[in-house]
């Protein structure tokens, strides 16, 4: 009995000694308030989405719309600031005939790839491109039409878009008029729809 009490006497310290060296540690910041020692942790940004309630079947049919159109733009938009991040890098030590060169055959591989698939959008979708452009680029698409394309063909393009309903000066605002299709791209990226 005596060799019983001293076998569980050393495996319950030998499990206690085991468990303490187990112990993962976690080294934080802290910071120092009247005598307390409190540890400061930086946590990353959530988004919380609340359940969307509809004033009438209209208001949901609408909303419903806008994110089939947000989903079909939006790779188009997230394509549009990489590439021109892509040329923008690519465009920095070139003189301005190689950048127009290089700009120009740019231009014919995306019309070959998309030219198509951005003529069939409809005028809201093309309206939402141009937003979601700006978002994706933080510049509005007469900047970089002017940037690419020089001043006198932004000022046509311009013009022209302005006849049709469209201003390609105009900005994104998420906190605003944009706020549903700010929304709805913070669904798609964090995989809600």
């Amino acid at each position: 009995m005596k060799r019983l009490i001293i076998f569980t006497t050393l495996l319950i310290s030998f499990c206690l000694q085991s468990e303490a060296q187990n112990i993962d540690l976690i080294v934080v910041r802290a910071k120092v308030i009247d005598g307390d020692t409190i540890p400061q942790m930086y946590l990353p940004e959530v988004n919380v989405l609340g359940y969307i309630i509809f004033k009438s079947p209209a208001d949901q049919r609408r909303f419903e719309k806008l994110v089939r159109n947000v989903k079909k733009v939006y790779p188009y938009a997230r394509l549009a600031g990489i590439k021109l991040n892509e040329y923008d890098a690519l465009m920095a030590g070139l003189t301005e005939k190689e950048q127009r060169k290089l700009f120009k055959r740019a231009e014919d591989e995306l019309k070959a790839e998309f030219g198509e698939e951005l003529k069939s959008l409809n005028f809201t979708q093309g309206k939402i491109l141009l937003k979601l452009v700006d978002r994706e680029t933080g510049t509005p698409t007469y900047h970089i039409v002017k940037e690419l394309r020089g001043s006198i063909t932004a000022f046509f393009w311009q013009n022209l878009s302005r006849l049709f309903g469209y201003n390609l000066k105009e900005k994104y605002d998420p906190e605003g008029k944009d706020r549903d299709i700010e929304a709805i791209v913070k669904m798609i990226e964090n995989g809600m729809i």
